[in-house]
């Protein structure tokens, strides 16, 4: 007599990839149902299912995108909501039961520990507790340092259990690289308060640099090594801050609607917060509407590229764009393989980053192309839109509340792409997956 239950059958015939995506998509629903009640809401009438869905999405998948005022529209409960959303969406689903479990006494099974490596994009099961170990201690270790020092500067405000939940809000939404912000103007009236715009930039490169980075700088003075995945992550967050920010303080200093007027102090701080929190959270202290066109393309840049693995953000990842621009020096020099801090990278990884990057590159085409036809706002605008959506920026020109029904949908599943990765989407679509059992020959295709 088989005694087994028909749902662990069920679950058991899934990838982890699809019980990765199956699980967000419940957390979503669930988020979606407790922002539709009237609770929810300041002025309890419900909101619409559609814009509960999204903002629960949003929220979810840590992107930030809104189609109503967060501080304005949602009760506390509401904003209980999201922010629980944001804090699990952010960890991970599989992070936070792997901690309940392991808190319990309860052991991890094989294929939870499947399920986990999946969801942390890990290559071996190896450690894999141990690394969920350490990302909940790094989630409030950050989380707390930065509610303590919001609070201590804008405790002068209020100095009461509202500015301890702003403090709290704010540090969650930052850390995680959500960028759902409880001022109607995101931070723009902190552009030049020095203390706000630091303890924001470290939390959101803390968030979106990736635990794997963060425990191996943690354990550094131990055991005086890095690997080439943080060496390569170090370095190309480095590269985009200071590109980028160097290119919004040369594309917007003369701009009247943004920072021309403001100080030297304030137009530098605002331009390398807007280059830190353009490729992952989407806090703004300027106008992005009022941005220049150029301005606005070099955001699209860096949210396309986004944040790195294991982190939060969004994005084709800085090892995705550092490995194909190897690739493409490498190949402009005539050579086969790429070398980098005297480590060979292996073709399968190359392959790996040309798929995540051409699977981004067709659906952001293909859904802008289709967003384009059934609205009236600028193609630059939509544009910003999408990909901001697909790197869980959450940085907008304002046009998101102005979106049809038809096109809320497209921006939702875009948020849900790029949350769990177009790589693992695509492959939890895949039935059967089936290894190579036959070798044709090789021949060559004239390119370029």
């Amino acid at each position: 007599m088989n005694l087994e239950h028909p749902s662990l059958k069920v679950k058991n015939k899934l990838s982890p990839n699809q019980v990765l995506v199956l699980s967000f998509l419940g957390f979503i629903f669930i988020g979606t149902y407790l922002l539709h009640l009237p609770v929810a809401s300041a002025s309890e009438e419900t909101i619409s299912w559609i814009d509960a869905l999204f903002t629960a999405t949003s929220a979810a998948c840590v992107t930030g995108l809104i189609v109503v005022d967060t501080g304005s529209y949602f009760s506390l409960f509401g904003q209980w909501i999201i922010l629980i959303l944001i804090q699990i969406g952010g960890i991970g689903i599989m992070t936070f039961s792997t901690m309940f479990a392991f808190l319990l006494g309860k052991k991890i099974s094989l294929r939870q520990r499947l399920i986990i490596q999946e969801s942390l994009n890990q290559f071996s099961i190896g450690g894999l507790v141990r690394l969920a170990k350490y990302i909940f201690l790094f989630t409030f270790f950050f989380e707390g340092l930065g509610t303590f020092f919001l609070y201590l500067n804008w405790h002068q405000e209020g100095g009461n259990c509202s500015t301890l939940f702003l403090s709290f809000f704010h540090a969650v939404s930052a850390f995680c690289n959500a960028g759902f912000s409880l001022f109607s103007d995101s931070l723009e009236k902190y552009v030049s308060h020095v203390g706000i715009n630091i303890v924001f930039i470290i939390l959101i490169i803390a968030g979106g640099i990736g635990f794997l980075v963060l425990v191996e700088l943690y354990e550094y003075p131990r055991r005086k090594k890095l690997s080439l995945h943080s060496k390569l992550v170090i370095i190309i967050t480095l590269i985009l801050l200071v590109v980028g920010s160097l290119g919004i303080f040369v594309f917007e200093n003369q701009n009247p609607d943004t920072i021309q007027s403001y100080s030297l102090k304030a137009r530098i701080l605002s331009s390398v917060f807007q280059s830190a929190t353009a490729r992952t959270t989407g806090f703004n202290t300027i106008p992005i509407g009022q941005m220049s066109s150029a301005a606005l393309f070099l955001l699209v840049v860096l949210m396309l590229i986004g944040g790195s693995p294991t982190s939060a953000a969004g994005g084709i990842k800085t090892t995705t764009f550092g490995i194909l621009f190897l690739r493409m020096i490498y190949t402009l020099k005539g050579k086969k393989h790429i070398y980098v801090f005297q480590r060979k990278i292996s073709e399968e990884i190359v392959n790996k980053a040309l798929t995540v990057f051409m699977l981004t590159l067709s659906w952001t085409i293909v859904m802008t192309l289709f967003i384009s036809y059934l609205e009236d706002f600028s193609f630059i605008e939509l544009l910003f839109e999408m990909i901001s959506a697909f790197g869980t920026v959450g940085l907008s020109a304002g046009i998101t509340s102005s979106l049809s029904f038809t096109s809320k949908i497209i921006i939702i599943l875009t948020m849900f792409f790029g949350r769990l990765g177009p790589l693992a989407l695509a492959m939890s679509l895949i039935i059967n997956r089936q290894p190579e059992s036959i070798q044709y020959p090789e021949d060559r295709v004239m390119v370029g």
